[in-house]
Order: C-alpha cells, then structure tokens, then sequence
C-alpha cells in the first residue's frame, strides 16, 4: 500500500515537471516567466469569488463520499459475497461516468465562454448538445456493459465466485442510474459556469441524504439489499428532475462569477 501511494506522489511530481517543461520550451501563454512574477499577487476580489464559489463545489464532493461511506455501511451488512458484488460493481461504474464527466466539465467552460460574450442562444446550444451527447455515450456504455457483465465482473472477481450472480443482479438495476447522473452533471455545469454554485449543491443534498440514504436504509425491511440498489435510480432520477427545472426556470442566468466592476477591473497582461 505504501508502494502505491509513493508511486502515485512520484507521479504526479514528475508530470508536474514535465508539464512546466513543455510550458517553458513552447513559450506558451500559461507560462509566467521572471518578469511576470508581480502577477502571483493576489488580487483578493477574485480570490473572495474563488472561496465563495469554490468551497460549495468542493462540498459536493464531500457529500458525494459521505453519502458513499453511508451506503457501503450498509453493504456491508450483508456479508463479504454481496460487499464484494458492489465493489466489483463500483469499478465497472467509475468507467461509466467518466465520460459524463467529461462532457459535463468540458459544458461548462464552453458555457463560461459564452456566458461571458452573452451570447445565451449558444448557451443552451452547448446544453443540449451536453445531453445529447452524454445519452449517446453513457448509453452505449451502460448497453455493452449490461450486455457482456458476466464477463466483465470476472475481470474483479474469481471464476465461480457467487458474488458474480450478486453484482449482475445489483448492476442490472443500479448501472441505469448514471444516464441521469450525466443528464445532472451537464446541466449542473451550465449552471455553475455563471456562478451559480448553492443550487446545484442543494439539489445534491436533497438528492443524496433525503433521498439515496434513506430509500436505502427504510425501504430494506421489505426490499432487502435490493432497497440499496434501488435507491441510485430513484435518486438520481429525482435529482435529475430537480437539476431540469432549475435550469429552466431557476434564475442561475442572472448569476455572476464576480461583481461587474470587478470583473472588469483588471486586463489581460500583454506580452512582448
């Protein structure tokens, strides 16, 4: 275990490295070179938005693994065939999110762009080609991985072992879940590229602790285990929902990253 902490550390050093390298040797716009040092000052209107819209996107991701410990809590009480059926399960999903991600990220700097040129028509282009998108990718994933998971959970569990019937079971009906997870992240993020932050987070909340947590933890004395899996589903379908309608009808366009005169208070530096 230590060996894979240090290798991660080496890692990411060197990658550092490298990257200032190839910043360096391109002369590129992202490198700050010695007469550009004045620059690491801080300019504290930016640095109060940066905490102000930073610490509750920070949270989500906090939420996101307490919500998590909570429901391998849970798991866990079912013996070590089940436990190992989710954890099989939960590495098939973090491939299936990723490209949600993705798209959700790369949304939301798009957005920003546009947002900033108030050009709002391509706004909600970039928004429902997020979608579009992300039901086209995470789709075919889901299908492919529904389709061939008995092959796929023995790359994580041994032959034989009956926690593969336990993690396609699981994953028959948890896996749907992240079509909606993508549908939330992308639109979410269109929404915070203005600056809107606490909607997203409540929604979040709402989604993981009045939801997720408690389907799965009330709904067992009838349900079993299956109240667990379920509860992804029916959370993120709800959280889904709620996502939509914010964006449709919340007031997130009239939300700003930074106060107009602040924001326009600095230029970009020129460079000789």
């Amino acid at each position: 275990m230590t060996g894979s902490a240090l290798a991660t550390f080496i890692a990411n050093a060197i990658g550092f490295a490298l990257m200032l390298l190839w910043l360096r040797m391109r002369a590129h716009p992202l490198w700050i070179g010695s007469q550009e040092l004045g620059l690491f000052k801080p300019d504290w209107t930016i640095l109060k938005a940066l905490i102000t819209k930073g610490l509750p996107m920070g949270a989500q991701m906090v939420m996101i693994s307490l919500a998590m410990i909570a429901m391998i809590s849970m798991v866990n009480a079912y013996g070590v065939h089940t436990a190992s059926a989710y954890g099989a399960a939960l590495q098939l999903w973090t491939y299936v999110q990723m490209p949600a991600m993705a798209i959700g990220a790369a949304c939301s700097s798009m957005a920003a762009q546009n947002v900033g040129a108030q050009l709002w028509d391509r706004v909600e282009g970039t928004a429902r080609a997020g979608v579009i998108c992300n039901i086209a990718m995470t789709g075919t994933l889901i299908a492919i991985i529904v389709l061939a998971d008995r092959f796929m959970m023995g790359w994580f569990l041994p032959p034989g072992s009956e926690a593969i019937e336990t993690a396609r079971h699981l994953n028959h009906i948890a896996i749907g879940s992240f079509l909606f997870f993508g549908v939330t992240f992308v639109l979410s993020g269109v929404v915070r590229s203005t600056g809107s932050v606490v909607p997203p987070l409540i929604i979040l909340g709402i989604a993981m602790w009045g939801i997720r947590v408690p389907v799965a933890r009330f709904l067992q004395p009838m349900w079993g285990a299956d109240a667990i899996w379920w509860s992804f589903p029916i959370s993120a379908f709800c959280s889904m929902l709620m996502t939509m309608a914010y964006y449709r009808w919340g007031n997130w366009r009239k939300a700003r990253m930074l106060a107009p005169a602040a924001s326009g208070q600095r230029s970009s530096p020129t460079r000789s």
